[in-house]
């Protein structure tokens, strides 16, 4: 096995490799495979939701590994629609992935849109009963973090949201930079277009595809990046955009491609 761990940032309870494996639409029957050739290839961060319905085969994945638990870094969701049956949900997450706790559990979205500190105080309480070593959001505003914070006094650890070189917002980035929240993207190509010529020439500079270069510029700005794929070749492929070292130019180009 290759060991792509590290790079990684430290959230609560430990540390989270900058490089995770998402696990969106990838059915349950598909996902032990999935997640198997996942970790073959270096992965050491798994990432899926209540809402993928994927949980027992993620679960199965792991655990075929073979792999310590603590070397496996493993996020899910609490959906927006389970609001009111929080501690029932991250219980049902457990028994399903085959776990005795979780590394990181997110609210998926605002439930009905509202930053809801009531929900975040029984996140906070089911970390605070070791069900989950780490706490945080998925689609929240930078304003709707604020509101959890100011009300509980507790900050997400990590904010999930949709994030790619053409989505590069500074605004946004330094924001949750400046309050300690760890940013993690997610669907880092479905927004990118990957002929883009500023792309395709840093790739053509490192040998390297251009998928795999926006996977090295999340890692060289700190962002958690969670590429999906069933394939394993592509999945091996992505991983290694987390060796790729970018220069400070080239990092600066592709912020360019934003906003």
């Amino acid at each position: 096995m290759t060991d792509f761990a590290e790079p990684s940032v430290p959230v609560t309870g430990g540390a989270m490799p900058l490089l995770g494996f998402g696990t969106w639409q990838i059915a349950d029957a598909d996902a032990p495979a999935a997640v198997q050739a996942a970790l073959e290839a270096g992965y050491r961060h798994i990432d899926t939701a209540t809402g993928y319905s994927n949980q027992r085969g993620v679960g199965k994945g792991v655990a075929a590994s073979g792999l310590a638990r603590d070397d496996v870094f493993v996020t899910t969701k609490l959906p927006p629609d389970n609001a009111d049956r929080v501690r029932a949900t991250i219980e049902e997450s457990l028994d399903q992935l085959g776990l005795d706790h979780l590394d990181l559990w997110l609210v998926h979205w605002p439930p009905n849109g509202e930053a809801r500190p009531d929900v975040w105080e029984q996140v906070v309480q089911a970390q605070q009963d070791g069900l989950t070593k780490a706490v945080g959001v998925s689609n929240y505003s930078l304003a709707q973090i604020d509101e959890l914070t100011e009300a509980t006094g507790v900050t997400p650890a990590v904010n999930q949201i949709k994030w790619s070189p053409a989505e590069f917002d500074r605004t946004v980035a330094d924001g949750l930079r400046d309050r300690g929240v760890v940013l993690e993207g997610y669907s880092p190509f479905k927004a990118s277009n990957l002929q883009d010529p500023t792309l395709v020439s840093i790739a053509e500079a490192h040998d390297v595809d251009t998928a795999q270069v926006i996977v090295a510029w999340h890692v060289a700005h700190g962002f958690v990046v969670i590429p999906k794929s069933s394939q394993p070749e592509r999945i091996a492929s992505n991983a290694a955009g987390a060796r790729v070292q970018l220069t400070e130019d080239e990092v600066d180009r592709i912020d360019g491609l934003g906003r």
